[in-house]
């Protein structure tokens, strides 16, 4: 016997791909920036812009 789920979820699918997209955007302009001989902290900031620019760009184009 199933019983229902008393919670709605934290987030929605769609915040939940966007997220997930904009994390992965920053993962690959950390990894690119230090794998082209970047510091780890410019990589690091270059990600973090990469994921706020992602995280835009994503919520405009996913309807």
């Amino acid at each position: 016997m199933s019983q229902p789920n008393p919670q709605p979820p934290l987030l929605s699918q769609r915040a939940a791909v966007i997220l997930l997209l904009g994390v992965l955007t920053a993962a690959a302009a950390t990894g690119l920036t230090v794998w082209a001989g970047g510091a780890p902290a410019a990589g690091l900031l270059a990600g973090g812009g990469a994921f706020a620019g992602g995280v835009l760009f994503f919520n405009a184009i996913i309807s």
